[in-house]
C-alpha cells in the first residue's frame, strides 16, 4: 500500500534535504521515507523555488502587455471615430 504524505511533510522533508546539515541516508531513516523520494522533493522545491520568484515579474509583464493592448484598442477605436466624424463634417461644409 502506498503512503501519501501530507504537502506539510514534504516541505518540512524538502528544507531538511536543501540545508544539508544531514545527507539524505539520515533524512530517510528519520523520517521513514526512501531516499529517492526525499531527492525527487528536493528537486521539485529547487524547481520551485525559481517559479516563485519568475512569477512575480512575468505577472506584471502580462499586466502591462494587457494594458499596452487595451490602449491600442482605444486608439483604433478612436482614430475611426475620428475619421467617421471628419467625413460627415466634409458633407456639412459643401
Amino acid at each position: 500500500m502506498r503512503k501519501s504524505f501530507s504537502p506539510d511533510f514534504m516541505a518540512k522533508v524538502s528544507l531538511a534535504a536543501i540545508k544539508g546539515d544531514k545527507t539524505i541516508a539520515e533524512l530517510s531513516s528519520k523520517y521513514e521515507v526512501h531516499r529517492s523520494q526525499i531527492s525527487t522533493w528536493r528537486k521539485r522545491s529547487m524547481d520551485g523555488l525559481v517559479e516563485i520568484f519568475r512569477g512575480k515579474q512575468d505577472k506584471s509583464l502580462k499586466e502591462k502587455e494587457k494594458l499596452i493592448n487595451e490602449l491600442y484598442r482605444q486608439i483604433g477605436q478612436l482614430k475611426v471615430e475620428n475619421d467617421w466624424l471628419k467625413k460627415k463634417a466634409e458633407l456639412f461644409e459643401r
